[in-house]
């Protein structure tokens, strides 16, 4: 199995998917975590914020998981991935993929602002620290059609959404 995260910047990717790794490591469940921001000073270092850069970036995420699942590693692409045809491509591409769309309201995430992203794309046109490819903001996000799961973590707690990830994935193996 492959999940595939989509959701804006502060949605809570990251911390659900430590939290599922380390819930689902105590029933002997491996998992491994592909996080889109440790991934591109790497093995992405080359690419940008363009679509076709980010979906390249998406490409090399979704090799590296098809690689951990042939080992019966669960793992999880945690990036913005927000284009629907790149998602679509890695449904098609690989087996057992699954869309886990990270739902969180815009203005909550623009009060959370953990990386200080949205405070850079708000700001006023010319200004020099302003960011201009904020995914959801000045940049696209294409919202999931039909993903397998949706979690709202603007709605509900960490451990809801932990639980419920986690009991996803049980019932997919």
């Amino acid at each position: 199995m492959i999940i595939q995260f989509c959701g804006l910047s502060g949605s809570g990717k990251t911390t659900l998917a430590e939290n599922v790794k380390r819930q689902l490591s105590q029933k002997n469940i491996n998992v491994e975590i592909i996080d889109g921001d440790e991934y591109r000073k790497v093995l992405c270092a080359d690419l940008g914020f363009s679509k076709e850069h980010r979906n390249q970036n998406i490409r090399r995420l979704a090799f590296v998981a098809s690689k951990l699942a042939k080992y019966k590693i669960v793992p999880i692409i945690c990036a913005i991935n927000p284009y629907d045809d790149i998602r679509q491509e890695t449904v098609c591409l690989y087996e057992n993929v699954k869309t886990i769309f990270i739902d969180c309201a815009l203005d909550v995430l623009i009060q959370r602002d953990t990386k200080g992203l949205y405070k850079k794309a708000l700001l006023p046109h010319g200004h020099p620290d302003k960011i201009g490819n904020l995914s959801g903001v000045n940049d696209p996000f294409e919202v999931p059609a039909n993903p397998d799961l949706i979690i709202r973590s603007d709605l509900e707690s960490v451990e809801i959404s932990t639980e419920k990830l986690a009991n996803f994935i049980l019932s997919n193996l």
